[in-house]
Formats: structure tokens, C-alpha cells, sequence
């Protein structure tokens, strides 16, 4: 008897009916081949415990890519400065590079930098009190707070952070600007980012500009063409990925009244593990309906290699779905429950193994700011009409949040 493939990528339908459309995908396969719209054919894994497997192992790279080689298949042409960013090195490079940002964004940085989060959040919220009536929740909230922290690590100073947030926008066009506006824009950041590491090598101060700039490691010194490509990497997911994770989680925990009941009964207790639920799960919980075809940067293998029972052969593309992974009811339990008390969490939206998102702790740290200190200053915190969503953008931002109080 003929049974049907069960697709992907597939359609967008409603949230409960893609769990389960991604449960049976798991089921089925590890992985399917698909035909990009750019860059030719990619291996798409689904499941988790495939996915952390092929996220470890060496012999997956991305230098064709890097060089130009090969194109990376993908929905949309893919940003071409990214490639020259740490996210397409591989060992020994991106061993040496990602070792001395991890430094200067340690764990103990992060922690530092928490009260400065909570007092700028603080502050954006004042000015929405001030205001009044119908705020836009993303330009107001979820963009300055990351813009901010970002500036504050990388060292800009207070007096350019204006231009700085206006050309970080511009990265990934969250602006809505023509190409032309772009390059310029991208043109004028990586002509201050050069200036200021100019400045940091003279006059160091405590911040990542000033650590790069000095890192001597086996007596190398990173050179302006190896530190602006870290900064680039870092102003890109440092605020775009994080301005979208706080969007969605406040939209997350507006849409579930339970789970934002629950929530506003301890803010600050339980926003780590809120904020893990919303990495999770909050795609699912903005209201609309969900497809299934997404993928992160990919990887080329250089020799035939197994995952879960399935030959990627050498020279071909492979990439991680973090939908399905992070529905994986072989490691999630109950997927399709948003969850903010879940404990043990493993999902892959932050990625793993050696691409494990360098800013993760920063991340993190200003998405549990954020969200406790909008809901405990604001409890009532209300829709007050639908978001706006730029579908023609790479990183798909949530560019209006309309909310009252």
C-alpha cells in the first residue's frame, strides 16, 4: 500500500496542526533533501538528537561558502558581509577568533552588565508611561534595550549611539530601506567601527573593542580585518535576533492569559526558564499560522558521513530545522505546550557545539530583563491591535507591536 510522503517544506496552518505535522516528520525520517530557491540542493535535519550530532562534527565546514566557492542555499541571497563574519570560519581560525570574544563576553560580563539592563529598560519604559496611550512596543522597547547593551559592551560611545542604532537597523534592512541606502549605511558602520578600533588600540577602555584590539594570544594581534567582521556578527545577532526574541516573547506571554497569570506572580524567578520556553516555543504562539522549511546557516561535508542512518555524501549542504528540533517529542515533552516553568529545555534555536551563538549569554540575559521588567512595571500590560511583520527581510522582524496598559 502506497503511503504519502509527509511533506516539507510545508504551508503555513495552524499552530497545533504543525507539531503535529512535524512529529510525524520526525517519524518518518531524520532529514530531507530540498531544493533552495538559491544555492542548489541542502540536507534539512528535523530531528534534535540528529541535529546536535551533525552541529559537532568536524567534517561538516563552511569554506566553500566563505570563499565564494559555492552559494549558500537559501531562501533569500544570502547577506554577502555575513560570510566574511566568525559564523563561516572554520577550525583553526574560528577556534583562535571565537576564543577571544568568548573572553571579553564572559559570564561574569553579562552579569555585570544586568544592572545596566534593568535601569535602561527602566528608562524606555518611563518614556512609554510618559507618552501614553498606544505604544509601539518594538521601536520603543524591544530595539533600543539590545541597541543599547550592545553599544555599552562594544564600547560606542552614549553621543553616537543614534547613528550606531541606525546602522545596525540597516544590517538586515529591518528599516525598510533601498539597497542603495544599505550600502551606504554599511559603508559609514564599518568606517566608525574602524575608527573606533583605531581609537581603542591608542587608548584602551574596559570593553570587546578595546579587548580585540589588544588580544595577544601567542603573541598574534588580531588585525582591523579580522576584528570588524566579530563586530559586524555581533551587531547583526547582538540586536536584530534579540529585538525578535523579546517581541515574541511578550507576544508569547499576551496571547497565553494562563501562562502570563502565572508569570506575573514572579517575574524575576521565573524568566530564565520563560525565556528558554519563549527560544522554544514562541514562533508558535504569535497568533498566525506556521510553516515548516526553515533552516540555520548550513555546512558542506567533506567526506560521506551517517547521521541517524542517512548518507550525506561529501560536497553536499546540510542545515538544522530548529522548529522541528525544538518540537522533538523524543527530547521535548509535549511540544506543543507553551510552558514557561519547562526545566529541562534543550532547544537548538541558539544552535550548538562549535556555532553555539557566541552572544548566547547576552541574549539571554536581556531577554529575561526584558520580559520581567515590562510585566512587573506594566501588568497590564495589552494588545491593542495586531503586529506587523516584514516577511521580505532574512531575519522576518516583527517591525510594529501595538500594546496599551
Amino acid at each position: 500500500m502506497m503511503t504519502t510522503p509527509i511533506e516539507f517544506p510545508f504551508a503555513p496552518r495552524p499552530p497545533a496542526e504543525a507539531v503535529e505535522h512535524l512529529r510525524r516528520l520526525m517519524a518518518d525520517r531524520p532529514m530531507t533533501k530540498v531544493t533552495m530557491p538559491y544555492g542548489g540542493d541542502v540536507w534539512i535535519v528535523h530531528r534534535n538528537r540528529a541535529a546536535r550530532q551533525m552541529l559537532s562534527d568536524r567534517r561538516f565546514v563552511r569554506e566553500p561558502f566563505r570563499t565564494g566557492e559555492r552559494e549558500v542555499p537559501f531562501f533569500v541571497p544570502f547577506p554577502g558581509f555575513l560570510r566574511t563574519t566568525l559564523q563561516f570560519e572554520d577550525p583553526p581560525q574560528h577556534t583562535r577568533l571565537r576564543k577571544l570574544v568568548q573572553k571579553a563576553i564572559s559570564p561574569r560580563r553579562v552579569r555585570d552588565m544586568r544592572d545596566s539592563a534593568v535601569a535602561f529598560a527602566g528608562e524606555l519604559i518611563d518614556g512609554m508611561v510618559a507618552r501614553g496611550g498606544v505604544r509601539n512596543l518594538v521601536a520603543e522597547y524591544a530595539v533600543p534595550l539590545p541597541i543599547e547593551m550592545l553599544s555599552s559592551l562594544l564600547g560606542v560611545p552614549s553621543s553616537d549611539r543614534e547613528k550606531f542604532e541606525r546602522w545596525s537597523s540597516s544590517t538586515l534592512s529591518v528599516a525598510g530601506k533601498s539597497e542603495q541606502e544599505i550600502a551606504a549605511d554599511m559603508g559609514e558602520l564599518a568606517a566608525y567601527m574602524t575608527d573606533l578600533i583605531a581609537k581603542r588600540r591608542a587608548e584602551p577602555r574596559d570593553d570587546l573593542l578595546s579587548s580585540l584590539a589588544h588580544a595577544h594570544e601567542r603573541d598574534e594581534t588580531l588585525t582591523d580585518a579580522e576584528i570588524l567582521p566579530i563586530a559586524f556578527l555581533l551587531i547583526v545577532g547582538g540586536f536584530d535576533n534579540t529585538a525578535n526574541f523579546l517581541t515574541t516573547g511578550v507576544l508569547s506571554l499576551l496571547r497565553s492569559d494562563e501562562q502570563r497569570e502565572l508569570f506575573l506572580t514572579d517575574p524575576d524567578g521565573l524568566a530564565p526558564t520563560a525565556a528558554e520556553e519563549v527560544l522554544r516555543h514562541g514562533g508558535f504562539m504569535m497568533g498566525g499560522p506556521v510553516g515548516g522549511g526553515g533552516g540555520l546557516v548550513p555546512f558542506v561535508a567533506t567526506e560521506d558521513v551517517v547521521i541517524d542512518g542517512q548518507l550525506i555524501a561529501a560536497g553536499e549542504a546540510v542545515s538544522m530545522d530548529p522548529g522541528a528540533a525544538n518540537h522533538d517529542p523524543d527530547v521535548v515533552p509535549d511540544p506543543g505546550r507553551f510552558d514557561i516553568t519547562r526545566a529541562d529545555n534543550p532547544h537548538l534555536m541558539l544552535s550548538y557545539g562549535m556555532h553555539h551563538c557566541l552572544g548566547a549569554p547576552l541574549a539571554r540575559m536581556e531577554l529575561q530583563v526584558g520580559l520581567a521588567e515590562i510585566f512587573k512595571r506594566l501588568p497590564q500590560l495589552r494588545l491593542a491591535g495586531e503586529p506587523v511583520v516584514r516577511h521580505d527581510v532574512l531575519t522576518q522582524p516583527m517591525t510594529d507591536l501595538p500594546v496599551t496598559w
